[in-house]
């Protein structure tokens, strides 16, 4: 028998009558992920997934590598498979683990034995194996407490399956299975770990990029389609929506009190944003706002900005600290591009002095000097979609 992957699911098995659909999502997701690596069995038994390759032309180490960005997950392991057989077991687990073994100054054996008609407890199979294995590699001593390896065995529907430390794995839900939203991609640290995050509750993304040229370069642009790349990983195959943003802002800042343009610009985003998502089907419109990080931040900026809106607004980084969100960042692999030195929309006619505290009359009534549906129409006609797949 030949190695595979064993994936643990995660909050899916907490689902009720409605987990197969959850389950059945899960998998389409390992399917798409992997497919760069070869041709799979991807299939699931008693709350775990198999990946099974087809041939030996299916790269295994390149699928579970990709395996770690796939939400729904908790943990995940490569593992050796034999016959449900006590002496087969201790074979397998003398010969695929023992580099390890070897490595090791202590070790135990942990025993699931899912399948209650193999004739041994899993205390027994433990014992058995472990005795077993203690005396071919005698000086790696047994530790049931503080052991450096933990040796595991699974007796399962179809097999039994030895292996070391699961990895763990994203977690989250499955994408795809909570809806979709509409999420405002800038070229800053926050907003592409506030996609992620929300992605890890099973929301379908579609981003959102307002583009203000020749104010901003091309180069900011690709910064931040780089970024919608090293997302796909994690949110799948993602379609960029750059809204040109120039006339808009223009407009602002000829025809509105300098202190409100940050609020006003950030109600056209929504604006704009919203008609995106109600276009695509989306449930809500997700930002990187954090509270009090800056002046269109506050409680009564996020009112006025989001009172354009009829969809819930998600901000899952709104009681995050800076830190905090660069630790976020660093860990899916967006920092080094989001802190590159290019310039994005929110930086362009910046007010010297922003009103920190806007009330939403004094707002709605600046925006009168300005045709705000024309001006939404026009940047939505506008709109360049960049498409990305895993692995472009």
């Amino acid at each position: 028998m030949n190695d595979i992957i064993l994936l643990k699911q995660g909050e899916i098995v907490l689902k009720g009558l409605n987990r197969r659909g959850f389950e059945q999502k899960l998998i389409a997701n390992v399917v798409r992920r992997i497919k760069p690596f070869g041709e799979f069995k991807v299939y699931a038994l008693q709350s775990t997934i198999y990946v099974e390759p087809k041939d030996d032309c299916a790269d295994l180490d390149g699928a579970f590598e990709a395996i770690g960005t796939v939400f729904g997950i908790v943990s995940y392991t490569r593992a050796a498979a034999c016959p449900k057989d006590l002496d087969a077991i201790t074979a397998k687990a003398i010969e695929y683990l023992g580099d390890e073994m070897r490595g090791a100054k202590s070790f135990k054996v942990e025993t699931k034995r899912s399948d209650k008609a193999f004739p041994h407890s899993s205390i027994e199979i433990s014992q058995y194996v472990g005795g077993l294995m203690a005396e071919a590699f005698l000086d790696t001593e047994v530790d049931v407490h503080s052991p450096e390896l933990v040796v595991h065995i699974e007796v399962r529907d179809l097999a039994a399956y030895v292996h070391s430390a699961p990895r763990p794995g994203a977690g989250g839900m499955p994408v795809g299975t909570n809806g979709s939203a509409v999420s405002l991609l800038s070229g800053g640290i926050d907003s592409p770990v506030s996609t992620h995050m929300i992605a890890k509750r099973g929301v379908k993304i579609i981003p959102v990029h307002f583009f203000s040229f020749p104010y901003t370069s091309e180069a900011a642009k690709e910064k931040v389609i780089e970024l919608a790349r090293l997302l796909t990983p994690y949110c799948g195959r993602l379609t960029v929506e750059i809204v040109p943003f120039t006339r808009i802002q223009e407009e602002i800042k000829d025809k509105c009190p300098e202190e409100l343009f940050t609020i006003i610009m950030r109600r056209f985003m929504m604006r704009i944003s919203e008609k995106i998502a109600l276009y695509n089907g989306c449930e809500a419109l997700v930002t990187g706002e954090n509270l009090g990080q800056a002046a269109s931040q506050t409680m009564k900026a996020m009112t006025c900005t989001e009172a354009v809106s009829s969809l819930p607004v998600l901000r899952p980084l709104i009681g995050f600290d800076k830190s905090e969100i660069v630790l976020r960042a660093r860990a899916i692999g967006t920092f080094e591009t989001s802190i590159l030195p290019y310039e994005d929309c929110c930086t362009v006619f910046t007010p010297r002095h922003p009103k920190l505290h806007p009330v939403l009359s004094e707002v709605e009534e600046a925006e009168k000097a300005l045709d705000v549906d024309a001006l939404v129409d026009e940047a939505l006609a506008g709109i360049e979609r960049v498409r990305l797949e895993v692995g472009e």
